[in-house]
């Protein structure tokens, strides 16, 4: 099987306003999730396209730009997270530098609008990596960093994180509940494995994990390996009334 993945383009085709987007690895995942990348021209703005019932996740990973709402500003200094509130609070993204984010787009079906109704995340949500939690995982080396940044049923079935290392990084057994991208940012330079295939990653690239298949994201000594992670439970119902604690020990 050949690791899904794909590379940040050298040359970038902007439009009249200085915007590129283009749908990542399109027919990889039929779970109900889209993914975009999406570029911004210095100086330019944007108004992404919202939805009264999908969930949005903007990650900001190469950049300085700041993103305004009705209800505040915010600054993207550093690798970021927005979470609109649906179409229910406009915003925009303005460019300082070229700026790249990646935009998912996310179905919610019955069982995710009763974990949403259930509880939820506040929306409009902004959060930079250097606010987000700090943790260590049995799967990590003892020269990572692994980042909270959305927990389980605080937008329905997706999870998020990050994970930053020098000479180390993540070696994990297959989970079968949830199937994975990863966006490598900074001064990434690692190699991504997954079961018997390996390949070299850098800054820019995203990739995509099935569910169940053991994988391992490692650079060698002096190199980064910093990278979102991206999850989304592809167990619907039993997303829902699993206990916390069996779910995670499925995954």
């Amino acid at each position: 099987m050949a690791i899904a993945l794909d590379r940040r383009p050298s040359q970038i085709q902007y439009d009249e306003h200085g915007f590129s987007s283009y749908e990542l690895l399109a027919g990889t995942y039929e779970g109900g999730i889209r993914n975009y990348r999406c570029n911004l021209k210095a100086g330019c703005t944007c108004t992404p396209e919202m939805f009264a019932d999908k969930v949005v996740v903007v990650m900001f990973g190469k950049g300085r730009a700041y993103v305004t709402d009705e209800k505040d500003a915010y600054n993207v200094t550093e690798l970021s997270f927005y979470f609109p509130n649906f179409d229910r609070t406009p915003y925009s993204v303005h460019a300082i530098d070229d700026t790249e984010f990646i935009m998912s787009v996310v179905d919610m079906n019955e069982w995710d609008w009763k974990v949403y109704n259930g509880s939820h995340a506040r929306l409009p949500l902004f959060r930079p990596i250097s606010k987000c939690v700090i943790y260590d995982q049995d799967c990590k080396g003892p020269n990572t960093d692994s980042f909270t940044v959305l927990r389980p049923c605080q937008l329905g079935r997706i999870l998020l994180g990050a994970v930053r290392a020098v000479g180390d990084g993540t070696r994990e057994k297959g989970h079968p509940c949830v199937a994975q991208w990863n966006y490598c940012v900074g001064q990434s330079d690692f190699n991504l494995t997954v079961e018997d295939e390996t390949v070299p990653t850098v800054a820019g690239d995203w990739s995509y994990v099935p569910a169940g298949l053991d994988h391992s994201l490692v650079s060698e000594t002096g190199k980064e390996a910093y990278y979102v992670w991206y999850e989304h439970f592809v167990r619907e119902k039993d997303f829902l009334i699993k206990p916390l604690a069996k779910r995670f020990r499925d995954k």
